[in-house]
């Protein structure tokens, strides 16, 4: 999107803004966002995301089909990519905080992991350790995004949405912590694959697989995909994408272990993982 175009963009929504009769505050927080950033979208200084946009239209109350029509301008480029630099530059709990926006407003949930436990299905113990990985953060930033990411979990439990999570199963077996913890999120997961609006998938190592997890994405009921890389995060609303990322979801679950099957291999991982604390070594289960 060209500078032109993406004043224009912020010029529009500061105009929508003031037509609503809206404080700049009041729908900087509704976005969860600052306002100060809201500011800077609204004079063409910040090219705002797909996802900022939706967001701010969102705080604004328009209706779906002036959303829809709106969000035209921010489509010029259907796909977008956010730097993982950009992201630690506004802090990761606020980027926590935009992803929780955006699965507030989902109904069905669809996330794929090859890399690690899903952030939602993650224990606190797991969570830490996860951003302990990252020397660069201070202690305030971890603290603040470790509690985030456990606020944006309270969602498991609204029975008016539904989360289908698939898992690689070489990520249940992905070390970030001590064998306790490691036993302590098969734990989690086998307690949360009980929940009636969750379902909990494994794809198991052992068939032959239809596809290559070759990254992790979440679809947004059918509207929406965001995939992460190593560098950055790509959103995309192109429906071609979008499809193909939801058949990619449909072949490895049609794979997936599921309800006791599912269960039986994640306690069979933690019995492993019990086994390793107390003899000092691993033993997966089928050793001898």
């Amino acid at each position: 999107m060209s500078e032109d175009r993406h004043n224009d963009l912020g010029i529009a929504l500061r105009a929508l803004r003031i037509a609503s009769d809206k404080t700049a505050e009041t729908v900087a927080r509704r976005a969860s966002m600052s306002a100060g950033k809201l500011s800077k979208i609204e004079n063409g200084r910040v090219l705002p995301t797909v996802k900022d946009v939706e967001l701010i239209l969102t705080a604004l109350g328009v209706s779906e089909a002036a959303k829809t029509e709106f969000l035209e301008q921010a489509r010029a480029a259907a796909t977008e990519a956010t730097a993982w630099r950009e992201l630690r530059r506004m802090g990761h709990w606020k980027h926590q905080q935009a992803i929780r926006a955006i699965e507030a407003r989902t109904g069905m949930l669809r996330l794929f992991q090859g890399q690690l436990i899903p952030g939602l299905l993650q224990s606190a113990e797991y969570v830490s350790a996860v951003f302990a990985m990252n020397p660069e953060m201070s202690e305030e930033s971890k603290a603040k995004t470790i509690a985030a990411r456990l606020e944006r979990q309270v969602a498991l439990y609204d029975p008016t949405r539904s989360f289908h999570f698939i898992i690689c199963e070489h990520v249940l077996h992905w070390r970030i912590g001590q064998p306790a913890l490691m036993a302590t999120q098969m734990d989690r997961l086998v307690s949360l694959s009980r929940l009636p609006n969750v379902t909990i998938g494994v794809v198991p190592l052992g068939p032959q697989m239809p596809d290559f997890p070759m990254t992790c994405f979440s679809a947004h009921d059918d509207r929406l995909v965001i995939v992460g890389t190593f560098h950055s995060e790509v959103t995309t609303r192109d429906p071609r994408d979008v499809e193909l990322y939801l058949s990619t979801f449909a072949a490895f679950d049609s794979v997936a272990l599921y309800g006791d099957a599912m269960r039986t291999l994640a306690e069979s991982i933690r019995d492993g993982f019990f086994r390793e604390r107390e003899t000092g070594w691993p033993r997966w289960p089928g050793d001898s």
